[in-house]
């Protein structure tokens, strides 16, 4: 089939090229001349593993290409997917829908014929109730433009999977219309992916705008309601690792994002999480969602309670000390810092005076533009050279399998910070290093699932922190 993708940031261009990779005619629109001559040339403008491979493979083979201009995409295809940012707005915890309906507003007035838009971007509920109402009075006489949504679940690191792969296919569709019509389209598009037996669910628009929103508020709260109990370990000298191995073999609870640490960020959950509040007061719900203040607050609270951990490891104070970070993205396998839990704990370390060193393997150019007044290491030897402690905040494999000895010559005291409760606290200690890690004592040595659905890694009990007051 032929189809466009409006938006190629990294929702878009990866959905670009997997369509490309699934057989179909592909165009991808941007508004931004840069990125889209980026992507035109096989460069991936952001850092996703496997999508360089898919994109060149597909710009090769001629199914791929991408453009700034509407008409041309009006006139490529009668199938379009929207898949462009809604950031946070900048006062308030409401969506900014500006990116989506400029997309709309661009595309709309140019169609000819029956056309079908496909959205993907996540929204809040009655975005796309709204943007029919706009889309009809856009479209010209004579030609008619559906409008579903089919929100995305790509997780940052393994969005190719998801997308080839995914767990389940959403398909909300106008409720007073009938959806056979789309529905068949959008089977089509993914034949290859629902013959392997993925899940099609299909329901109404204001369904399908809450299940995104409802999936990153659960994983969310799952994330915040660990880390809640972690407070409480931290004081009381109990081990929350060992803690969520037992709740998680409940197969009601499940083990996976019950890793106690540092929390979330990046560009999904918190901004997510955020609207998903500031839409439910808009419709007269808002003591439904009032706990996810608290979720949010508890994860802010983890950052605040890494900065108080590495000035007592510093001896109760970072003025004057050098303090290395280990990671600087939100999760390993990505280049994204927005909304850094990493950065964001680096930043507040120099404001109390300490000199901070940052690496990160994937992240540095996007953390050198968010944190400009930072200093920026080569390699995680550089960062911690004369170190007075060193902090791991984002548990990428390096960091996470890194021994000892690569950093005892290097350090002006053997003292670590686990951020992420990811490292091995016996082969540290053992090498003569003091480890105290986020959460409290970690005692049982055991695997600890991710949450991000990568392999198990090793973990080890850390140095016991003493009990917080």
């Amino acid at each position: 089939m032929k189809m466009t993708v409006i938006g190629c940031g990294y929702l878009g261009a990866t959905h670009a090229a997997c369509m490309a990779e699934l057989g179909h005619d592909v165009l991808g629109v941007d508004v931004d001349p840069e990125k889209a001559a980026r992507l035109q040339a096989g460069e991936v403008p952001f850092f996703e593993p496997g999508l360089s491979d898919v994109l060149r493979r597909n710009l090769a083979a001629g199914r791929l290409r991408f453009t700034t201009d509407p008409r041309e995409a009006a006139d490529f295809a009668t199938v379009h997917f929207l898949g462009v940012g809604t950031p946070q707005l900048r006062r308030g915890y409401g969506v900014d829908l500006s990116h989506v309906e400029s997309a709309v507003d661009a595309l709309a007035p140019l169609v000819r014929g029956e056309h079908l838009v496909i959205g993907k971007s996540t929204v809040p509920v009655g975005t796309a109730a709204a943007l029919a109402q706009r889309i009809a009075v856009l479209t010209a006489p004579g030609s008619h433009v559906e409008l579903v949504w089919s929100p995305e679940f790509l997780r940052e690191g393994f969005a190719v999977e998801d997308t080839l792969e995914p767990d389940r296919l959403v398909l909300g569709t106008d409720p007073d219309r009938d959806d056979s019509g789309p529905a068949r389209v959008v089977a089509e598009i993914y034949r290859e992916i629902l013959e392997s037996g993925t899940p099609f669910v299909r329901t109404d628009w204001a369904t399908a705008e809450l299940v995104k929103v409802s999936a990153n508020a659960f994983l969310a709260t799952k994330i915040s309601f660990i880390n809640a109990i972690s407070e409480i370990c931290e004081n009381v000298g109990a081990d929350v690792s060992t803690l969520a191995d037992a709740i998680g073999y409940d197969g009601r609870i499940g083990r996976r994002f019950l890793n106690a640490g540092l929390g979330f960020g990046g560009g999904c959950l918190p901004k997510d999480i955020r609207g998903f509040m500031a839409r439910a007061d808009e419709v007269g719900a808002g003591r439904a969602l009032r706990f996810l203040r608290e979720v949010d607050a508890i994860n802010t609270r983890r950052r605040a309670a890494l900065v108080d951990l590495v000035s007592d490891a510093a001896g109760g104070d970072v003025l004057g000390t050098n303090i290395a970070i280990l990671g600087a993205a939100f999760k390993p396998e990505s280049d994204d810092v927005r909304d850094s839990p990493a950065l964001n704990v680096a930043g507040q370390l120099a404001l109390r005076g300490a000199s901070v060193s940052v690496f990160d393997p994937k992240a540095m150019a996007n953390s050198r533009r968010l944190y400009p007044t930072l200093d920026y290491a080569d390699s995680a030897a550089a960062a911690c050279e004369d170190a007075d402690v060193v902090v791991v905040a984002t548990e990428w494999a390096e960091f996470v399998h890194m021994l000892p000895e690569e950093l005892s010559g290097v350090v002006r005291a053997k003292v670590i910070v686990d951020g992420r409760r990811c490292l091995d606290a016996a082969a540290w200690r053992a090498a003569g290093w003091r480890l105290v890690a986020l959460g409290g004592p970690m005692r049982v040595t055991a695997p600890q699932i991710p949450a991000d659905g990568a392999e198990p890694i090793e973990t080890a009990a850390p140095q016991v922190a003493r009990p917080r007051s």
